[in-house]
């Protein structure tokens, strides 16, 4: 695998022959924002005549409209005029700490162990335990959307890692209530065979038997496809899923998918066939992104393509509140709309995908739909997972709104000050990582 970052752009023949104007556009804002992308995106699965209106180039390579233009111009500036990298490095983090790098809170799901912080988990909700192995925290190629954006530029603040997987098995044992654990990153499929059997083999023992779904988050599939094909330590992996499956485990792959061209090619295909043939069930999940796939003819192909197959499409997500939002946001109206002209178009095996679904602090919220009611129209909103359970399914309303694009911009109905799970989340907040995490998962919030 070859891989580019933004010091190498100039050896991607595809883009000096036929976009070298975006070169320069490129480089500026990479070094903003994380940029890597390996060559079969790049030979496979980028249209390059189509450079920059196709949506696998926007999936990868920044564009110049992710930054305000006065900034990208006062980067331009302090590039080229050399001997002004203490300027540029602060530029650089002034525009990075603009761009909400810690979106959702998201040190509120880190436990505890023994009294001790554990690191590179998150309970973040009382059936499901989130784990980050250090040796996953990277990716084949890197979106230009991705929320965690800011642990591959250096943010140690927000880069949950850990390598000590003992220490997650201990805390597993102790915490029978937890029946999913996903694996995820970065992405776990850039690790090898031996230390993806570290992690997941303990849950072959009769103390993790509670334990009874594993999901490993990945862009695998869509960036190399050949990790389930052809690498060399793939019979490996492909032996270590097997165990897992044969001693009645649920694996699940959740396949982060943007748009259906990305399962065209035939590796691809056979990546997916290969990984079906274990018993490995493949769930679809990906924000709506303008740009990207704001259509609902996208979805549409997007869902059937996936059932054709036999992929089960599972979340239409917003796309969050950090990052260059700006740049890929669709207003919660239009990504409903979206939503329900797609859903209504396929058959039954499709319409198992749900959304649109906001990651938010308090919890997964779901855009059910709108109302009228009194002359007013509403939102009319549900918690799919919550960090107190006696949120979920309980709906709830927001006015109606044609701009606001994530929870913190709705507002609730006339003569209510705020949403019924408001007071209850700053509790959480103020608590602390710790506190609010472990009260929720006894049941005591």
């Amino acid at each position: 695998m070859r891989v580019f970052s933004h010091q190498r752009l100039g050896q991607i023949p595809q883009l000096v022959r036929h976009a070298p104007h975006l070169m320069e556009s490129i480089s500026l804002v990479a070094r903003v924002l994380p940029f890597k992308v390996n060559d079969y995106v790049v030979n496979k699965l980028i249209d390059w005549t189509d450079v920059p209106n196709d949506p696998i180039f926007r999936l990868t390579f920044p564009q110049a409209q992710m930054l305000d233009a006065e900034d990208l111009e006062q980067l331009a500036y302090c590039v080229r005029n050399e001997g002004g990298e203490q300027q540029l490095n602060a530029l650089i983090q002034r525009v990075r700490d603009g761009m909400n790098p810690h979106p959702a809170h998201q040190q509120l799901n880190a436990p505890s162990l023994d009294g001790q912080l554990l690191q590179g988990v998150q309970h973040k909700y009382a059936q499901t335990v989130l784990f980050f192995p250090s040796h996953g925290q990277t990716c084949h190629s890197y979106c230009t959307f991705c929320f965690r954006w800011p642990q591959f530029i250096g943010d140690k603040s927000l880069k949950f890692a850990s390598n000590d997987g003992e220490q997650l098995h201990r805390y597993l044992a102790r915490h029978p209530e937890v029946t999913d654990v996903l694996f995820t990153g970065g992405d776990p499929m850039v690790m090898t065979a031996a230390h993806l059997t570290r992690y997941l083999e303990p849950f072959l023992q009769p103390a993790l038997s509670h334990v009874t779904t594993i999901r490993i988050g990945t862009k695998a599939l869509s960036y190399w496809p050949y990790r389930f094909v052809s690498d060399t330590d793939t019979p490996q992996l492909m032996a270590l899923l097997r165990r897992l499956v044969d001693s009645g485990k649920n694996v699940a792959l959740m396949a982060h998918l943007n748009h259906w061209r990305e399962l065209t090619t035939p590796v691809a295909e056979e990546a997916v066939s290969a990984l079906q043939q274990l018993g490995i069930v493949i769930r679809a999940q990906g924000p709506v992104l303008r740009h990207i796939n704001d259509s609902a003819s996208t979805w549409k192909r997007n869902w059937e393509q996936q059932v054709r197959l036999g992929i089960v499409p599972y979340y239409m997500f917003v796309e969050r509140d950090t990052g260059p939002q700006d740049y890929f946001q669709v207003p919660l109206a239009r990504a409903l709309s979206i939503y329900n002209e797609a859903i209504e178009s396929v058959s039954g095996l499709a319409k198992t995908a749900r959304g649109p679904s906001m990651s938010a602090g308090p919890g997964k919220v779901e855009v059910s739909g709108t109302l009228d009611l009194q002359g007013q129209r509403y939102f009319l909103l549900k918690f799919i997972q919550a960090r107190d359970t006696r949120w979920l399914g309980k709906p709830f309303l927001a006015r109606y709104s044609e701009t606001a694009c994530w929870l913190d911009q709705l507002q609730p109905p006339q003569g209510q000050s705020e949403f019924f799970f408001e007071a209850q989340y700053r509790r959480f907040v103020e608590q602390g990582a710790p506190q609010g995490t472990q009260a929720l998962v006894r049941g005591e919030a």
